[in-house]
Formats: C-alpha cells, structure tokens, sequence
C-alpha cells in the first residue's frame, strides 16, 4: 500500500514539474529570456528524475546518483538567478 502511494506522489510531482517547464518554456518563447528557458530546462530535468525514479523496480529516492541528478536541477535555477541579476555589461 506505502509503496503505491510512493509511487502514485512520484508521478504527481513529475506532472506538477511537467507543467511548470511547460509554462517556462512558453514564456521563454515570448519573450527569449535566458532565465525562462533555464528555469523550465531545470523543471524538466526534475520531472524526467522523479518520472525514473517512479518506473524503476525498487523507487529509493535515497540513491546517490539521483542527489546528483537532484543538484544539476537545482544549479541550473542558481546559474539562471545569477545571470539574470548579473545585468547588462555595456
């Protein structure tokens, strides 16, 4: 039953993500802002990441590749941050 539920949160986080990255590519698309399309590249690795995690025969989110996965993620909404605030140069 536990694992189900696991199993059944994992696959709602990863549409959650999903949609998230979708609604920053669209804007990325309008408006060609580097912090969009980081944001949604950043959702998107997070959803593939839980999507994996849900599929594999025996979901351990505890595995240390997928902390390294969980980083990329998370680097890219920190590199995106900081080049949106780093301004212009002129």
């Amino acid at each position: 039953m536990m694992a189900t539920l696991n199993v059944f949160l994992l696959g709602a986080i990863a549409m959650t993500s999903l949609v998230a990255s979708a609604f920053f590519f669209r804007f990325w698309r309008d408006t060609h802002d580097r912090l969009f399309f980081l944001f949604g590249l950043a959702f998107l690795v997070d959803a593939l990441d839980r999507l994996g995690i849900a599929l594999s025969d025996r979901p351990n989110e505890g595995h240390p590749l997928l902390n390294v996965v969980r980083f990329v993620s998370f680097a890219l909404i920190i590199v995106a941050i900081i080049d949106k605030n780093r301004g212009k140069r002129a």
